[in-house]
């Protein structure tokens, strides 16, 4: 009879292969997707972020708001 030796090694080299692989079908499935939504035109604009942020680009001041509030 021939019996089949898994060292403690095999486990974790299954474990990480079942895992990689989820990752890499899960990654795989949300670009498809991406890709068919923006082919069909259902994509949302997103907002930018960025616009929101206030800036006074005008201040040439050197002086910030906390030290005209100590003076």
């Amino acid at each position: 009879m021939n019996f089949l030796y898994f060292d403690p090694g095999i486990g974790a080299m299954i474990a990480q292969a079942v895992v990689a692989a989820v990752a890499g079908v899960l990654l795989f499935s949300k670009v498809a997707w991406y890709k068919v939504k923006a082919f069909f035109g259902l994509l949302k604009e997103e907002d930018d972020t960025y616009d929101s942020i206030d800036m006074d680009e005008d201040n040439d001041d050197s002086e910030t708001e906390t030290d005209e509030h100590k003076k």
